[in-house]
């Protein structure tokens, strides 16, 4: 499996509050090198002081956005993962304070296929919002249909930016 090997002996630092959780994706990433966190400082001390090829944070157990201001300080990619921020606004938020991916938890089971799109993405130079595609179904049924339309501007400034267009898959495969 792709994402297996280009994940394997990576290290990533977990974030969350729920111990369930911690112990689920370190289960689910166990071709990785796995550290957790429970709290904010407990993360923010092993952000400062390890070295991490990424960070998954949860939004409100642990005050995720001041984590990610301190991964995005030490350069470390960060994966926003949420069950009650689950929230247009929260997306949003998260992408433009410079998280690399939205995850909701329900869709957790996932996580090694995301985070191997993301090695994958930075590794060959290409647009990392493949992440986003995919959970578009997950959102409008969440969201609604409409959601996107309260930030326009924004949503068609990131399709540019992260999104691949046809061409560009055509040029890519």
């Amino acid at each position: 499996m792709e994402s297996t090997r280009v994940l394997k002996g990576k290290r990533i630092l977990v974030v969350d509050d729920e111990p369930d959780i911690l112990d689920t994706i370190t289960d689910l990433l166990d071709m990785c090198l796995v550290e957790t966190a429970k709290d904010f400082k407990t993360g923010e001390k092993s952000l400062r002081r390890g070295v991490y090829d990424a960070v998954i944070l949860d939004i409100m157990g642990v005050d995720g956005y001041r984590l990610l201001k301190v991964a995005n300080e030490m350069s470390v990619p960060a994966i926003m993962l949420t069950a009650h921020a689950l929230t247009p606004d929260n997306l949003v938020k998260s992408i433009k304070e410079g998280a690399y991916a939205y995850l909701p938890k329900d869709k957790m089971v996932d996580i090694a296929e995301y985070l191997a799109d993301l090695f994958i993405s930075h590794q060959k130079g290409k647009k990392t919002g493949e992440w986003f595609a995919r959970l578009t179904p997950l959102f409008d049924e969440k969201f609604g249909p409409n959601w996107r339309e309260k930030d326009k501007a924004f949503w068609r400034a990131f399709d540019r930016k992260m999104i691949p267009r046809k061409e560009e898959l055509r040029r890519i495969l």
